[in-house]
Order: structure tokens, then sequence, then C-alpha cells
């Protein structure tokens, strides 16, 4: 297998929004909110109109894009038995990854996260975990982590207790490592343990400018730069409006965006460039050309509504 993803296994419910609603909900825009109380959450999709429900998660994602360019690939992610759950599963299925996760009943339902997307594209997520956060160290399959020429993380996943023993089960097993840093909640949440993985244990990262600048509280773009080279691992940044950037040493590529695109949800354009990059990376496509291929698969995304294909 080429990459197995290991990620919050979360239904995507998406919702068109106008900025007032953000405002009066105490949400800040184009970042994702952590919900713990199920009833608050269902609380807020009383009264919207659901555009559309897909199975999501941010490296499920990647995944997803990774098969539909026709490489072998599989996620791990903990779902409960119960209505979403199988939409979840047979949503993957469907997608022809490889599910190695074996669903049940639990406590907490199927994890859900509610996309709010304002007339300006932009997605602001409330995202209500359920089991996906419980993930263990149980539900990681050691011989899937040790078939996997890479396998793929998510700063989203990243939590102290089970989660974190989930993750160093993967890490200490795995060929190769690569992780998104995610969101900036989360990097402002777990920045000394982020920045552990990203110096000792990541072989790929991926990760926003805004979040990699908060990493290393940066004072500007050049000290991210400094900071990448320095780690000699392979750094990739998108920049929105500025294109993308990769760093593995002293060899730093930059890509341009495309243009004149009818822009209408940004939901997965970093979770599409991070399957377009990787795909470039298992066939051996130069940096450059990798880059490319993530702008590409980003680029056809945020044309269309919800994170997948």
């Amino acid at each position: 297998m080429k990459v197995l993803g290991i990620g919050n296994a979360i239904v995507d419910v998406i919702c068109k929004v106008d900025d007032n609603f953000i405002n009066k909900n105490n949400l800040t825009k184009s970042t994702m909110k952590l919900f713990f109380d199920e009833n608050e959450f269902k609380k807020l999709l009383i009264n919207l109109k659901i555009e559309k429900t897909v199975s999501g998660g941010s490296v499920a994602n990647s995944i997803v894009g990774l098969s539909q360019l026709a490489n072998n690939v599989g996620f791990i992610g903990k779902v409960c038995d119960d209505e979403f759950g199988k939409k979840y599963e047979e949503g993957l299925i469907k997608e022809n990854v490889n599910f190695f996760y074996s669903k049940k009943k639990e406590k907490l339902p199927t994890g859900t996260c509610l996309i709010l997307v304002t007339p300006d594209s932009e997605r602001t997520m409330c995202t209500y975990l359920g089991t996906a956060g419980k993930i263990n160290e149980n539900d990681v399959s050691i011989d899937a982590v040790k078939n996997s020429e890479i396998i793929f993380l998510e700063g989203y996943l990243w939590d102290e207790g089970e989660p974190k023993k989930a993750f160093d089960k993967a890490i200490n097993n795995a060929n190769k490592v690569a992780m998104s840093l995610s969101d900036l909640f989360c990097v402002d949440r777990h920045k000394p343990h982020f920045l552990k993985l990203v110096k000792n244990k990541l072989d790929i990262t991926f990760a926003n400018e805004q979040e990699i600048t908060s990493l290393i509280e940066a004072k500007n773009f050049n000290e991210v730069i400094s900071f990448s080279k320095q780690l000699d691992k392979l750094v990739i940044i998108t920049r929105g409006e500025k294109g993308a950037i990769a760093v593995n040493g002293d060899e730093v590529v930059e890509s341009d965006i495309q243009r004149n695109l009818n822009i209408v949800d940004l939901t997965g354009a970093g979770d599409l460039f991070a399957a377009g990059y990787l795909h470039g990376y298992i066939n051996n496509l130069s940096v450059s050309e990798s880059l490319i291929k993530g702008t590409e698969l980003s680029s056809k995304i945020i044309q269309k509504i919800g994170a997948r294909i």
C-alpha cells in the first residue's frame, strides 16, 4: 500500500450561512471550533438548511483524493455502528479506500463537522468529534502501518491520552511519516508537542503559512524558510494567493496558484493539495511537479461544494 491515512472519521454537514450567523454564534471565521457538548452542537443545526452530507475528515479527504488518482491507499478512523458510521464506511469503500477499522456500538456517536460556508466562500467549522476523538492504540493496525510506504496523520487527531498513544504507535512502526498541522487552533493548542513532532518525528510536514508562522513564533516568512532549511526534512507550505512552497534542506521550490477560478467553497483546499503533492511524491515526480499537482487538485475542489472531487 502506498499511503495509510490515520485521522478523525467525521461526517461533513455543509450549510450556507451569512456573516451575521458567524458573529451571532461567537465563531471565528475560517477556523475550526471544537464542541464537547452534543446538545450545544445540535442547537446550531436546528435552523440551518443542509446543502450536502458527505464522509469527511481532513486526512480522509486527502486519502480519497489519492485513491481517485489511482493510488493504493487505506484509512484508519474510529466510527460508531450508527447511521452516520455506516454512511462513512460506505463512502470510503465506494472510493476504493481500504478501511482498516471494524465499527461497533460505541458510547458516543460518529463524529460530525458542521461546515458553514459564507458568501465569500470561506468555511468555518464546528466539530463534534464524538467517538472519532476516542481513537486509541488498539484501533491502529500495526500490519496496515508497516505495509504502507507512508502514513499520513492530521493535527486534528492529536490529543493527550489515548489519541496520543495511537499516534505514537503509528509513528513508531511507520516507514515514513507525513502530517498536516491542520489548523491554527490545533497549533496554538499543542504548540510544544507539534514542534517536537516536526523536529524529531516527521519526514514530511504540511502547513499553511499562518500555522507554521505560529508554530515557530516567526516574525516574518524569511524566518519560516530558515527554520525549514535547518530541519533538513520536507516542509510544504501553502500561502493562499501567493501559491505554495516546498523546502527540503537548501532546496526551495515555489509554485504559483491557478488564476480566474470560480471559487465557491474553500473546504478541502489544503486536504486536496496534500493529496496532489503526495501523489507526486510516491510516484517519483519532481518537487516542482508535485507542487503543481497539489495546486491542480486544490483548484478543482474550491470550485465545488464539499471536500471531495
